[in-house]
């Protein structure tokens, strides 16, 4: 029996899960794991908010504190990365997201290590995620930004290599299973803002809700009018709206 599910096979979750194009037929536990405050918002915003609403359990798990997003010389960066989470905790709850954890590294100096690594692991075996969410680390140059942020890259890495094999086997940092986080094999990885997509969700429903949820990352434009424009820019000819990912199906891995 499906997770989520009673005897008589209705959804304590909603089974309406079940499920435009993914292929599942249960709700999922979704870890969503990114570099930076509003990253998520940005790159599969609608996904996650249709995610949510659809029953799924939606997690994020962001790594630097994002204090460097700023072009001010006098700012406080303490003071802006206290904000920066306040606006990622808003825009989560819009968008569905059961909580938010915060790792806390130095925004522009993410490294994929052992270190960084076993953090991802950590938080993989605490919240046992069939699905994760992350960013591609092989995109270098993006048609957007020209440069992808090498926090991006770097958060992209770390959490490939702790999905294959860190996160599922014991002997990777065996002091977690010390602390009670045993091993956790994740089945699906699917990677954000790259230009090898082979999924494709379309999610215009969700947009305005995206939309609101990237406007309380207040922090991080200065226009709002302007902002709105450039985010609704990026709706097609007919006004409709789609995200995409690079699905790795992992259940078949050794």
């Amino acid at each position: 029996m499906c997770p989520g599910l009673n005897a008589d096979g209705e959804g304590v979750r909603s089974v309406e899960a079940r499920l435009m194009n993914e292929g599942w037929e249960c709700p999922q536990t979704i870890l969503v794991v990114m570099a930076h405050p509003d990253d998520a918002e940005f790159y599969c915003g609608g996904t996650i908010a249709r995610w949510a609403q659809e029953g799924h359990r939606v997690i994020y798990c962001i790594l630097t504190s994002g204090n460097r997003g700023t072009k001010s010389l006098d700012a406080d960066l303490e003071d802006l990365k206290r904000t920066r989470q306040a606006e990622q905790r808003q825009a989560a709850d819009l968008l569905g997201v059961e909580s938010v954890i915060f790792c806390d590294y130095e925004d522009g100096f993410l490294q994929a290590n052992a270190e960084t690594r076993k953090m991802v692991v950590r938080v993989i075996r605490q919240m046992k995620p069939e699905v994760m969410v992350s960013l591609d680390p092989t995109l270098f140059f993006s048609e957007r930004e020209g440069v992808n942020h090498c926090g991006h890259r770097a958060c992209g890495e770390i959490c490939a290599d702790a999905v294959y094999p860190a996160a599922f086997l014991p002997w990777y940092y065996p002091e977690l299973r010390e602390e009670g986080w045993n091993t956790h094999r994740v089945r699906e990885l699917w990677l954000a803002h790259t230009d090898v997509a082979n999924q494709w969700m379309q999610v215009s429903e969700w947009f305005d809700l995206r939309l609101e949820a990237l406007l309380c990352h207040a922090s991080q434009y200065r226009d709002r009018d302007r902002f709105i424009a450039a985010i609704t820019a990026e709706r097609d000819g007919q006004g409709g709206y789609s995200e995409s990912f690079r699905r790795i199906r992992l259940e078949a891995a050794p």
